[in-house]
């Protein structure tokens, strides 16, 4: 939900405060509605979707059920008591605070907030008491999780992290010309609450595209349809039919470009592959010659001095034939070298033979894919673009099952080992070879305790894929994957740990242990 969506809801909330709270319904375990009647009479549920990935927060008319189903939710029925006195939100971002008087009776109930954070997948709702410290939260967030902020039950509550934009209420023209010369839908980025449907919405409202670059008339046209987009942010404005020609042809333009530039990518190699093949057929005579060296070499061994770095000697035709030597090495040993040198030229000469119409074939359907790609109409561009990559899918190393069937992934290299970590379960358990490079190694246990043997198959694997392999007793450090962490700007597959325990083991593969690709 776009900042300034919330902005209009709260407008319309405001004209309703202090509004008297008649009670609490829980329809699921990520949905609040609050019940009010508001001062000038209205009877409405104010309805919050807290749990990602898509909150909301709406006004409702009729009746909501539903008992508390989590902890959360019982606390909050416990606890957020009295009229609703304000509803704030900061600046225009998507973080909202409801103010709860409290109530008098036979226990007081204090006053209360609740804050929602309706930020996409990071959506959460909290209950702070009236100093700002947290009573309540729906997520825990700690510290191994985002190191700019903790929210847990205890801690002050701190917003999450400041932006500078544009206020969309104040902006003047003349703030808008950091825009001049960008396309209308960097407008995201600078100015406050306006998001992806926002800014289509917006693009509309002044007859523009999200592509359409902003001149000086541009400007004028995005200001005055920012300020239309204040008063009424509503998702409703029709396109012209011209107007609508050119957002499709936009879209599609958008959607071939990425399209084009791979396959074009994918062709550039395919040509490079076709050169060197080409270049390896043409050094079969360089083949031949230096068969023909070694030949010469074997048959006039007496003619050759010892450590000499060349030698001029009558070839089979009575022509003379420099060829240079090696002072390290013998006449035999050099003629060897060079008997090697041609095989693996007439090596990559068959390999080349072999492959040249295999790669022309990929190019000509590459090319036509590509005319295709051109002449598409917009739904076969999406097709296109929604189609999976095959064989392009992230290598997550080697897989293998522990004796007890869990699943055990190993990486063999930087880059796997930290898309490996990254993707990991939080409460998966994470190998590695203690004060040695080496594998990472997730036991997917996902907050199961697996039995020693498991452990002991999993260290023994990280231990073998590690600088220690073959060693007798390599120390391997285990713990949660929620306790390992990559420091900023560190190299991929850098990582530190906490709360590890160790298992001494053989660097050797685990009996019985067969790995595939993951």
């Amino acid at each position: 939900m776009e900042g300034l969506l919330i902005h209009a809801l709260l407008r319309e909330l405001q004209g309703e405060l202090p509004a008297l709270h008649l009670g609490l319904a829980f329809p699921d375990e990520g949905t609040l509605a609050v019940l009010l009647k508001g001062k000038t009479g209205r009877i409405f549920n104010l309805v919050l979707h807290y749990r990602p990935p898509n909150p909301s927060l709406v006004l409702e008319e009729g009746t909501i059920l539903g008992e508390p189903k989590t902890p959360f939710q019982r606390q909050l029925a416990a606890r957020v008591k009295g009229a609703l006195t304000r509803a704030e939100q900061l600046k225009l971002d998507r973080v909202v605070f409801l103010h709860f008087a409290g109530e008098k009776g036979f226990v007081d109930t204090p006053p209360s907030i609740l804050v929602f954070e309706a930020t996409g997948r990071n959506a959460n709702l909290l209950l702070l008491d009236e100093g700002g410290t947290i009573l309540g939260v729906d997520r825990v967030i700690t510290k191994e999780v985002n190191r700019y902020r903790e929210l847990r039950p205890g801690l002050p509550y701190t917003p999450p992290p400041p932006y500078a934009k544009l206020d969309p209420r104040t902006l003047t023209e003349e703030d808008l010309r950091v825009l001049l010369g960008k396309p209308l839908k960097e407008v995201v980025r600078h100015v406050d609450g306006v998001g992806l449907e926002l800014m289509r919405e917006l693009a509309r409202r002044a007859g523009l595209t999200p592509e359409s670059p902003l001149g000086e008339e541009e400007l004028k046209a995005l200001h005055r349809a920012l300020k239309s987009l204040v008063e009424d942010p509503t998702l409703r404005t029709e396109l012209s039919e011209e107007l609508r020609l050119k957002w499709q042809e936009e879209e599609k333009e958008a959607l071939r470009k990425p399209l084009l530039e791979a396959l074009a990518r994918e062709a550039r190699t395919l040509r490079a592959r076709l050169a060197d093949y080409h270049k390896a057929l043409e050094r079969l005579e360089e083949a031949e010659a230096l068969r023909q060296k070694a030949d010469l070499l074997l048959a006039r061994l007496k003619e050759v001095p010892k450590g000499a770095s060349g030698v001029m000697l009558e070839g089979f035709d009575g022509k003379p034939v420099e060829v240079p030597l090696d002072p390290a090495l013998s006449p035999q040993e050099n003629a060897k070298r060079l008997y090697e040198r041609a095989r693996r030229l007439e090596e990559l000469a068959e390999r080349a033979l072999d492959l040249i119409p295999k790669t022309e074939a990929k190019l000509k359907a590459l090319e036509a894919e590509m005319a295709r790609v051109k002449a598409a109409d917009l739904q076969t561009l999406l097709a296109l673009s929604q189609r999976p990559k095959e064989g392009k899918g992230p290598r997550l190393g080697l897989r293998y099952t522990s004796p007890s069937g869990f699943p055990v992934l190993v990486g063999r290299n930087a880059k796997e080992n930290d898309l490996l970590t990254r993707l990991a379960h939080s409460e998966d358990l994470w190998f590695h070879a203690q004060g040695v490079p080496g594998s990472h190694v997730i036991l997917k246990a996902e907050g199961k305790n697996p039995p020693l043997e498991d452990l002991l198959f999993a260290a023994q694997l990280a231990a073998y894929h590690s600088k220690a392999r073959g060693e007798r007793q390599v120390p391997v450090d285990y713990t949660r994957k929620k306790h390992v962490w990559r420091p900023r700007k560190a190299a991929p597959g850098q990582v530190l740990y906490t709360q590890a325990k160790t298992l001494f083991v053989e660097g050797t593969l685990p009996e019985g242990a067969q790995g595939e690709e993951a």
